[in-house]
């Protein structure tokens, strides 16, 4: 009786993997017969293939600042979206879950500290 449910759990994983494969594939085809691609050569050379006619060089340098900026912002996006589960089990965690999130605050505000002295954040003020 066992390996009758194993095997149909076997057939259901092998059958939900082929239907994701078959939409991922069915939605592609679609998505490529209704708008049609066909790239025109000279704009191979284009910023992005966008159709506008870019203003200067394209290959223009940024600041580094700007990425490490960018890079900042989504460590700390990050940790905001870790600390809503943690603010929700709040109740449930108690000293140790606690002392855990003071830890991981504290090594991200070192981070924080550490940029800001390099003068990561500079540009902005």
């Amino acid at each position: 009786m066992d390996y009758l449910t194993e095997l149909q759990a076997g057939i259901t994983v092998i059958v939900f993997f082929f239907v994701g494969l078959a939409i991922v594939y069915v939605t592609i085809g679609i998505a490529r017969s209704l708008v049609g691609v066909r790239p025109k050569p000279e704009g191979k050379l284009d910023a992005y293939e966008s159709g506008e006619i870019p203003i200067g060089d394209v290959n223009i340098r940024f600041n580094v600042n700007y990425y490490i900026f960018a890079l900042l912002f989504l460590l700390f996006d990050v940790e905001a979206a870790l600390l809503f589960p943690w603010a929700v089990a709040y109740d449930k965690l108690g000293w140790l879950g606690f002392f855990e999130a003071v830890i991981f605050i504290a090594i991200l505000a070192m981070g924080l500290v550490y940029a800001w002295r390099r003068g990561v954040l500079k540009w902005v003020y």
